[in-house]
């Protein structure tokens, strides 16, 4: 249950099994050597759909009831591969992973999520959905175009199964992410 005003997302989250095949990888892609910047804990990686941002409890309740009216589909696979910088590498703020394969259906379930926000009173979506995992943030903007060019890790597959809403809870060590729903594909 959301508290008067929360933080709120919804996302597709990898299996432990994909963490940890994932960090794996990225290690031995990187050298060994920590990613650049404050690196994201493979416990906080995810697929974001929406971000709702800070929304008040009867918005919260509204978009979940417009989430269980839709259609999600039945369970898919997603690869994580490929990787990028946001807005650019010259200047990231954010360095990503992509997605291959499953790259149709998590557009089509952020539009899904995009509509429930909407007719629950939120304002659209600006940007265009692009999904990725973010890997590491910036601040200031760093040049990764030697990162961003070298080889990628291989592609790291997994099941996706539910969309899961969170909260976000801010804090001196970064993020804390708590589950609030868990919504089934079928």
């Amino acid at each position: 249950m959301v508290e008067e005003v929360d933080r709120v997302f919804v996302a597709v989250d990898p299996t432990e099994e994909a963490r940890h095949r994932l960090a794996a990888a990225l290690a031995e892609w990187n050298r060994g050597q920590p990613l650049p910047g404050r690196p994201v804990p493979p416990g906080n990686w995810h697929l974001t759909l929406r971000f709702l941002g800070w929304v008040e409890t009867w918005i919260y309740e509204r978009f979940l009831s417009e989430l269980d009216k839709a259609a999600l589909g039945p369970p898919f696979r997603v690869s994580v591969e490929g990787i990028g910088a946001f807005p650019g590498p010259r200047r990231a703020r954010v360095l990503w992973v992509g997605v291959g394969e499953g790259r149709e259906r998590l557009v089509s379930l952020a539009a899904v999520t995009e509509r429930a926000a909407v007719a629950a009173g939120l304002q659209p979506e600006e940007r265009p959905f692009r999904p990725h995992l973010t890997l590491s943030r910036f601040r200031p903007d760093q040049d990764v175009t030697p990162l961003v060019e070298r080889e990628s890790p291989p592609p790291i597959r997994f099941p996706v199964e539910e969309l899961v809403v969170y909260r976000s809870i801010l804090g001196r060590g970064g993020a804390r992410y708590e589950p609030l729903e868990r919504l089934p594909l079928t």
